[in-house]
């Protein structure tokens, strides 16, 4: 991770359930098109919107095993600390509170994710405490992008069309088919190392 300084401070936050090279290719396009100091990713800890996930300690692992080799990537524990369910608000204004008002704090998210901002919790405070950046593939709907009155404004950044899930992924582990280069080579080693993914 770099040591420069941190004007400008790209946060994504997921379960991460494997990390993969979707979530990497569009860390990399927001430090671009939104001239980042630095992407944080912030694995979820206990997320109040899924009932089911992989252990906390795996998933911080594989998302510092993907960040690691890139200067400008960091992970963050936060959520992962934290007691109870993790909701991003709250991440976002402890981010706000240790960074200070002059850093801004761009919050990324898939344009799925997006569509369903209106059963987050604390909705009502993130464009006080951040940008909300909805990362969207080539053909992707924007009508159906209709914020509520309460949403806090949404950028949107179109990135190269990677047709990769967590989810597949997961799949294709349980059916005995190959995940490489889907994820960096360090993640797949640890899933097929630790045995990941290949229960229901």
């Amino acid at each position: 991770m770099s040591d420069r300084p941190v004007a400008r401070l790209g946060v994504m936050g997921g379960t991460f359930d494997p990390i993969h090279v979707g979530h990497l290719i569009a860390a990399s396009e927001a430090l671009h098109e939104l001239a980042l100091d630095r992407i944080l990713f912030v694995p979820t800890g206990r997320p109040w919107q899924k009932s089911r996930y992989s252990d906390a300690e795996d998933r911080f692992v594989m998302t510092v095993l993907a960040a690691v080799a890139h200067p400008r990537f960091a992970v963050s524990r936060m959520e992962l600390d934290r007691t109870g369910d993790t909701f991003t608000a709250d991440t976002l204004q402890e981010l706000r509170q240790f960074h200070g008002p002059e850093v801004k704090l761009y919050f990324i998210l898939g344009a799925d994710a997006v569509l369903k901002l209106g059963t987050w919790h604390g909705i009502e405070r993130l464009g006080a405490l951040c940008e909300v950046v909805a990362v969207t593939r080539p053909g992707f709907d924007l009508a159906a992008l209709k914020p509520e009155p309460h949403w806090p404004k949404v950028r949107v950044m179109e990135m190269p069309g990677i047709d990769v899930s967590a989810s597949e992924i997961r799949a294709r582990r349980r059916a005995g088919k190959p995940i490489d280069y889907l994820l960096p080579a360090e993640v797949v080693r640890y899933i097929q190392n630790h045995g990941l993914y290949q229960s229901v």
